[in-house]
């Protein structure tokens, strides 16, 4: 066995420091293995065989972390439901998945209540729910050592989609010793050049049922780092735990740049960021001048790539960005990316048209939607409906979801290209760019504008910004109209969620896309 991966460094460092709770207690490498170790054989004492699914309503915390250790050794499927949603929603999750276990932290209680009803499944709290057992139940007189036949397990999260229920994104299960999975587990610290086993520092931005924030929750945990957790974002606070604890490396959205852009100087000033050396990035296209801005700040630590829950994937480094800005890089070593028109034939460099992804043998499904699978899968690559472009040398370049595309009298207009122009305005705190009908051209172009404070949301101001985006843009892109609104609907991690500020638009009639 190597150095490598969470198992083989907490049995040979101990006393290594694993977690960084919410309050900043501190938990190490040692007890983090000994509570997984519980944990896998509690779980299996209650009936939790390979290839059954453990579902969490947790927030970010040493019990997510622990539960996502055991599983992984265990031979389970994790389904880490979003506690936003409600108990129906996180009742889908349950039956869909087939959990036969759920374990829930007391904030989420009603929710998680209403979830299980009278499903046939174990039920554990964090903290006291009715009807729950006491999640220490799990762990009490189990051994701290190895379960006997360990067998890698998997992470199963669910797309939230653009239609329908979410889809539950499910991959066959290797099969490894789970040492040897911690350490093929480094993989995406080693994609960014990030290096092992040294005092790096993690810090965890947004909830651990996001595939990514879970897989660099792992990533980090297996190449010996230190993982601070959040709970609620804000500016402000990632930015005291990053001077506090001396972070070298975090997983953020644009959203969040944006945020932190928008921080008066003097309280920039407050904190020290000169420990990081790979702020992550990806989610959603990030503007050109927004990444510059950050560099100009933290410096050339900004690495932006491209995946889905599905898989991915590309790496933009910054040397990359300064080569080729707007480009979210090439693909890993394991990736593949084709560009291709509807019919699957490859588009020439510069021509858009729909991006498809292969990770060498690695395949998944939708669990229980075949035809979506089947829909997504094409001469071994996938994919989740974006449409970019590949420049001569290779670089991927993205436009848009195809479901964003906004299509006004046949031509195609990209949203990101008309939202990163206006979030330049420094009247503007965020945005959305959708389409709405038009009974002449079948779309125009909408934009939503959350304005800063103080500022104007009079027609006036609405014609300065379409004005603004004149100056940048062909007038066909530009928004034909502009909405004020002082609160976007949004995830925990603060992205849009655009289809509640277009759908309104569209109620009682067909959008084809």
């Amino acid at each position: 066995m190597g150095e490598l991966g969470f198992w083989a460094i907490a049995e040979r460092e101990p006393d290594r420091l694993a977690v960084v709770d919410i309050d900043h207690t501190r938990t190490t490498y040692g007890e983090l293995y000994r509570e997984a170790n519980r944990l896998a054989h509690g779980l299996r004492q209650r009936g939790l065989g390979t290839g059954d699914v453990l579902a969490t309503v947790l927030p970010n915390s040493v019990e997510a972390v622990a539960l996502t250790l055991a599983t992984a050794q265990a031979g389970l499927y994790l389904v880490p439901a979003n506690y936003h949603l409600t108990g129906a929603e996180i009742g889908y999750l349950l039956a869909d998945s087939g959990a036969k276990a759920v374990v829930a932290h007391e904030r989420f209680g009603p929710a998680a209540i209403s979830a299980a009803d009278d499903r046939p499944l174990a039920r554990f709290a964090v903290g006291t729910i009715d009807g729950f057992e006491p999640y220490p139940a799990l762990t009490a007189d189990q051994p701290a050592e190895l379960p006997a036949e360990r067998t890698a397990g998997a992470l199963m999260t669910y797309t939230s989609g653009t239609t329908g229920q979410p889809k539950g994104v499910r991959r066959p299960l290797t099969g490894l010793d789970p040492h040897t999975a911690g350490e093929y587990g480094t993989f995406l610290f080693q994609v960014y050049g990030i290096p092992m086993l040294g005092d790096g520092v993690h810090l965890v931005t947004a909830p651990m049922y996001h595939t990514a924030v879970s897989n660099h929750v792992t990533a980090a945990l297996h190449s010996g780092h230190a993982v601070v957790l959040m709970d609620r974002w804000t500016p402000e606070d990632m930015l005291a735990r990053i001077d506090r604890h001396r972070v070298t490396s975090t997983h953020l959205v644009p959203t969040m740049f944006h945020r932190m852009l928008r921080l008066p100087e003097a309280e920039r000033a407050r904190y020290d960021v000169s420990s990081m050396t790979h702020a992550v990035h990806g989610a959603a296209p990030c503007p050109v001048a927004t990444k510059r801005d950050m560099v100009a700040w933290w410096g050339p630590v900004i690495y932006e790539y491209y995946a889905a829950s599905e898989g991915g994937g590309t790496l933009a480094t910054p040397e990359d960005f300064e080569k080729k800005p707007g480009s979210v890089g090439r693909p890993w070593a394991i990736s593949e990316i084709a560009v291709t028109d509807d019919d699957f034939n490859r588009r020439a460099p510069g021509e858009v048209g729909t991006v498809w992804i292969k990770m060498g043998a690695q395949t998944f499904r939708y669990h229980r939607d075949e035809e979506k699978t089947r829909r997504s899968w094409r001469d071994g690559f996938f994919t989740v409906g974006d449409a970019g472009y590949l420049d001569d040398d290779g670089y991927l370049y993205l436009c848009d979801r195809k479901s964003d595309v906004i299509i006004a009298g046949g031509v195609n207009i990209y949203p990101a290209e008309i939202e990163s122009v206006l979030l330049q305005h420094p009247d503007v705190a965020d945005c959305a760019v959708f389409g709405i009908p038009n009974d002449d051209w079948g779309e125009e172009v909408k934009a939503a504008v959350e304005p800063m404070p103080g500022t104007d949301t009079d027609q006036a101001q609405s014609e300065r910004l379409i004005a603004y985006c004149r100056e940048s843009l062909a007038a066909f892109k530009c928004p034909r109209s502009v909405d004020f609104v002082p609160d976007f609907p949004r995830d925990p991690i603060g992205k849009v969620y655009k289809r509640r500020l277009r759908d309104p638009y569209w109620a009682g009639r067909d959008r084809q896309i």
